[in-house]
């Protein structure tokens, strides 16, 4: 028996890794965050699978549910949205399967930032104005935030933010950021990537809160950088005609002239 971690996306029923997707179908016990798991997925359970949605459930549920399933010798697809390795709680589960010596195997997921860069078409990292991108939130109810994780610090830097599970502290947003990208630095927000319902807004640090209306309190991601909506960028050298590298030497004498796959 082995429970299988599966990272089920943004959101779109269809951003589901091939692996993912065939583990569900051999599960005969399946496990989802309801609350941001489309129901689609689930299309791909067997026939007769015991499919719990663990939205209610608290951590001593959810593992109960797993010890269920254990002794009966049943593979679980357990299913978190997004991808496990931010945000998702998978740690302290494992850390329970651990003790109880169940095996456990992690398939990752599309992340909901890499939906919202696909949303504006957009690229986070352009040469010569930002070459890093920094996945953040603010501090919530439900976790605080470690000293020296502030978004000033980030700020600091210039790299592009992705901040996660903070979108009903705008104002927090925009007063440590101000300061380091200027109330001119393109913001874009958006609100359930790759759902149906996604929407995005466009805005800078400094119109921000007067353009988010109503009707976004959750599952809203904030993207703040120069790199969003930047025109003026250096094109990389990866690709100049000059540029000398293994599969393109530019001269005989190249380190890479007599190189070849089969040689490695």
């Amino acid at each position: 028996m082995t429970v299988h971690f599966i990272g089920a996306g943004p959101g779109a029923a269809d951003l589901l890794t091939l692996r993912g997707r065939d583990l569900i179908a051999a599960c005969p016990v399946c496990l989802y965050a309801g609350s941001l798991v489309p129901e689609a997925v689930l299309s791909h359970c067997p026939e007769g699978a015991r499919i719990v949605n663990t939205a209610p459930l608290d951590l001593d549920g959810i593992m109960a549910e797993i010890a269920r399933a254990h002794e009966a010798g049943q593979d679980v697809a357990r299913l978190h949205s997004g991808d496990l390795s931010v945000w998702s709680a998978m740690g302290e589960q494992l850390r329970r399967l651990d003790a109880m010596d169940v095996p456990y195997t992690v398939t990752p997921g599309v992340p909901s930032f890499s939906a919202a860069a696909a949303a504006l078409g957009a690229e986070l990292t352009l040469p010569g104005v930002a070459q890093s991108v920094v996945l953040t939130r603010t501090p919530g109810r439900a976790t605080t935030m470690p000293e020296g994780e502030t978004l000033a610090a980030f700020g600091a830097t210039g790299a592009t933010l992705a901040i996660h599970l903070s979108i009903q502290n705008l104002p927090r947003v925009v007063e440590d950021l101000t300061p380091h990208y200027g109330a001119d630095c393109p913001v874009a927000i958006v609100y359930r990537a790759s759902w149906p319902d996604q929407r995005i807004i466009r805005a800078t640090l400094e119109t921000m809160e007067a353009a988010m209306g109503e009707g976004i309190e959750r599952t809203a991601l904030i993207l703040v950088g120069h790199a969003l909506g930047a025109e003026t960028f250096g094109e990389s050298r990866l690709y100049a005609p000059d540029y000398d590298r293994r599969y393109r030497p530019q001269t005989a004498d190249s380190p890479w002239a007599e190189w070849s796959p089969e040689n490695e």
